[in-house]
């Protein structure tokens, strides 16, 4: 009896469990996969141009750097190294997107890419797509640096100085970013689940830069995607929290009572007196005729 009382009481939550489970799996369905296709039907191919222009890229700089000749320039290009000046680091990294990375199978990555830029520009769009890729790909490169300025300590926090020599390409955190980003803003459990937590699980088996950068472009695509659709709230804050002038009595105000009497009241003075002498009932006027009559 005791535990068919528990079934009984297991079932509800079990069935609560379950609808709770396809409703959020019908829901990702539609936001990562129907969504996508209805705006490529409705688009065409012009839709899928940014996963196209950095799928080619990557090709395309994969065979140049197959040459000695070509391996220079891009490495010129597009070489990001935390031993590099910034400026130069900044120059370079939009380039660094299209660049493969060393330790990573170029072909199996081109197909992750493609998928990444083309699920993002269907649903996003174009500019707002450059900008999660590029603002996530930023954010690693700089917090890497900060890292390997640190040193190693800090918990695990810092990185060798050998780290700064290291070729730091490839669109691997722009797709990461990306994915991240749309699970966030779309609400996919499952694809966070499969980028997001397939990043951390490879800084953990293999602490190198490529996945503390991995990790940061996931924190930063999360940060973004929580932010998404919040601009005018994010306005009224900062409004808020700005001073606000309240209306109070102006510079001049003191002085404004004594303008009018000062230039006016002058010239008018000597008539008045002049005028009003005889007609004044002050004792030093009735002091006079009293003073002719004595004598």
């Amino acid at each position: 009896m005791t535990a068919e009382r528990h079934l009984d009481r297991l079932r509800p939550a079990a069935a609560r469990l379950a609808r709770f489970t396809g409703r959020t799996l019908r829901g990702e369905w539609h936001a990562i996969v129907v969504d996508p296709v209805r705006q490529l039907a409705r688009r065409g191919l012009s839709g899928l141009l940014l996963a196209f222009v950095a799928a080619f890229g990557v090709i395309f700089f994969h065979d140049i750097a197959q040459r000695p000749t070509g391996a220079m320039w891009v490495t010129r290009l597009g070489g990001v190294k935390a031993d590099l000046p910034l400026w130069l680091s900044l120059l370079r990294t939009p380039v660094s997107l299209y660049v493969p990375a060393l330790d990573l199978p170029v072909w199996a990555g081109i197909t992750q890419l493609f998928l990444a830029f083309a699920l993002a520009e269907l649903t996003l769009g174009r500019s707002r797509t450059l900008a999660i890729a590029y603002a996530t790909t930023l954010a690693g490169t700089l917090v890497a640096r900060l890292m390997i300025a640190i040193g190693p300590g800090w918990s695990g926090l810092g990185l060798s100085a050998a780290c700064g020599q290291v070729l730091d390409t490839g669109p691997s955190a722009a797709v990461v970013g990306l994915f991240t980003y749309l699970s966030v803003v779309r609400r996919a459990p499952v694809v966070f689940t499969l980028t997001g937590g397939s990043m951390v699980w490879e800084s953990i088996a293999v602490p190198n830069l490529a996945g503390r950068e991995h990790l940061i472009a996931v924190g930063s695509a999360v940060v973004l995607g929580l932010l998404h659709g919040r601009r005018a709230h994010l306005r009224a804050l900062g409004r808020s929290l700005l001073p606000t002038r309240t209306p109070g009595p102006s510079p001049t105000a003191p002085t404004a009572p004594t303008a009018p009497t000062a230039p006016t009241a002058s010239p008018a003075l000597p008539v008045t007196a002049s005028a009003t002498v005889p007609a004044s009932p002050h004792p030093t006027a009735g002091r006079a005729p009293m003073t002719s009559l004595e004598r």
